[in-house]
């Protein structure tokens, strides 16, 4: 049977004929994919380099090592925060259901990784019962066994409310408080504290700890100390930031730092 060749158009994996599928794309920093939706549920990944995306109820931050999973028929969009190599895989949506209805962000096992490359070199429809589909069984119970990490940006849709979210998410480390805030957006600082838990599920404080956590993430993938990061999110200290930090992820700064600086062993794609 003629090999097909491989393509880096998502389109062309939503109805191939086997449970997963893998894509592989690189891109430069700045570049924002159009938003989308896919009949195949999808683990957006990035071997190398920081993306963010978007959907229409919340934002992601991905640095290396760290996956999102995307249900079939979420809308999505993504921009890379630097030069990304992508290498995602998709998932035909009766297996997929399995997995969750909701966006998450996941911890990629270097064994995920290596099968994840691994099926990258076989055909796009590789052998029944072949070394294809065995990967392919694999990646499924690597990724149940996956370790969710709790970081996630609510979005929501007042818009009194984006507007206060989208000046936070442009200045993480603004001094501003809730009140002044409400004062900028026309509204009172209770009506702020009531929409936030009804439209992100989140109260105030806690919104803006995701967003801190989500830039910390990528300022620790791009080699920034967690000094520099502390000051840069307003924290009175790095330790302060490293106690929040750890409170919600239960790791702390460090611990990710120095394991983004850990050179991989690249497998060629």
């Amino acid at each position: 049977m003629p090999t097909i060749p491989r393509s880096s158009d998502h389109r062309d994996y939503q109805r191939v004929p086997r449970t997963v599928t893998a894509m592989a794309r690189d891109e430069e920093h700045g570049v924002s994919g159009t938003p989308h939706s896919h009949e195949r549920a999808q683990l957006l990944y990035a071997t190398q380099g920081v993306m963010r995306v978007h959907t229409e109820t919340g934002l992601w931050i991905l640095p290396p090592r760290r996956a999102l999973w995307i249900p079939p028929g979420v809308v999505h969009h993504w921009t890379a925060l630097s030069k990304v190599t992508m290498r995602t895989i998709y998932i035909e949506p009766g297996v997929a259901a399995a997995f969750g209805d909701s966006c998450r962000v996941i911890e990629v096992s270097s064994l995920l990784r290596e099968l994840i490359l691994a099926l990258l070199d076989e055909p796009i429809e590789y052998a029944i019962l072949g070394r294809g589909e065995h990967l392919a069984m694999l990646i499924l119970s690597e990724l149940k066994a996956a370790e969710t990490i709790p970081i996630a940006i609510p979005w929501p849709h007042d818009r009194r409310l984006v507007a206060v979210c989208s000046a936070i998410l442009a200045d993480p480390g603004s001094s501003r408080n809730i009140e002044q805030w409400a004062d900028e957006v026309g509204a009172s600082a209770r009506t702020l504290i009531r929409l936030f838990p009804k439209e992100t599920g989140l109260h105030y404080r806690q919104w803006v700890q995701q967003v801190h956590l989500a830039e910390a993430f990528n300022r620790l993938a791009h080699g920034r100390s967690v000094g520099e990061i502390a000051a840069a999110l307003g924290y009175a200290s790095p330790s302060a930031f490293s106690a929040m930090f750890r409170r919600i992820l239960g790791k702390t700064p460090q611990h990710y730092l120095t394991e983004w600086r850990q050179p991989l062993t690249l497998h060629p794609a």
